[in-house]
């Protein structure tokens, strides 16, 4: 997940980020709301962590604005105010969820994952697309050229992430996850349904997953 922290304290901010780096997600940090609708307008996140005291403002300000133009992007608020008045207060400003600090840093990592599951439900309404490959999520179909794919529900569900975001590297904890609900103990199986969906996509297709080496695999579209 490339996840953003909008937090103002750097100790907290700083636990954030190297844990959830090194559970192989990239984080971007920011500690102003001015700098985080910056970041916003222009980079491709997958969920937003919020604190809501900040030096200029209060993060319930940026989820409403957020709302109010259309963005879907999951909210995780991490704040201080524990009170049930607070709570509402945030998820009608427009929060997916909200933990109360002090907290476990896997279980933001948990969320995180949970809301990027339930994003996924929402994406997956229409048919997603990368050059001639074509993935219908109602239907749970997918097609090449026009042609339909035989794939089996593993590789079904691989295909379907690396849909979600053509170009984007997912890592293998991310896929695997995705695959099975859980890190794998080794890498054999998703090597296994890697190489049944590249053997669907054909000897040199249109398009093709990528092997970036040290970071995982992406979707790309050969021209």
């Amino acid at each position: 997940m490339h996840i953003l922290i909008v937090e103002d304290d750097p100790q907290i901010a700083g636990n954030l980020y190297d844990f959830l780096e090194t559970h192989g997600h990239q984080c971007d940090y920011v500690c102003t709301l001015a700098e985080a609708l910056r970041r916003l307008q222009g980079d491709g996140f997958d969920a937003v962590v919020l604190d809501l005291g900040l030096p200029d403002g209060d993060g319930l300000a940026l989820a409403r604005r957020l709302r109010a133009g259309g963005q879907s992007l999951p909210i995780l608020m991490l704040t201080a105010r524990d009170t049930l008045e607070d709570k509402l207060a945030g998820f009608d400003a427009g929060a997916d969820d909200y933990l109360v600090k002090p907290f476990a840093l896997r279980e933001v990592e948990v969320r995180l994952q949970a809301l990027a599951r339930r994003g996924t439900g929402r994406a997956d309404a229409g048919v997603a697309r990368c050059g001639p490959l074509e993935y219908d999520a109602a239907a749970q179909e997918a097609r090449l050229a026009g042609q339909a794919l035989r794939l089996p529900p593993k590789a079904l569900k691989l295909l379907a992430l690396l849909m979600q975001q053509p170009n984007r590297v997912f890592s293998r904890r991310e896929l695997e996850i995705s695959i099975w609900g859980h890190e794998q103990d080794s890498s054999d199986n998703l090597r296994s349904v890697l190489h049944t969906l590249r053997k669907a996509l054909g000897d040199s297709p249109p398009v093709d997953i990528a092997n970036v080496h040290g970071l995982g695999y992406k979707l790309v579209a050969r021209t």
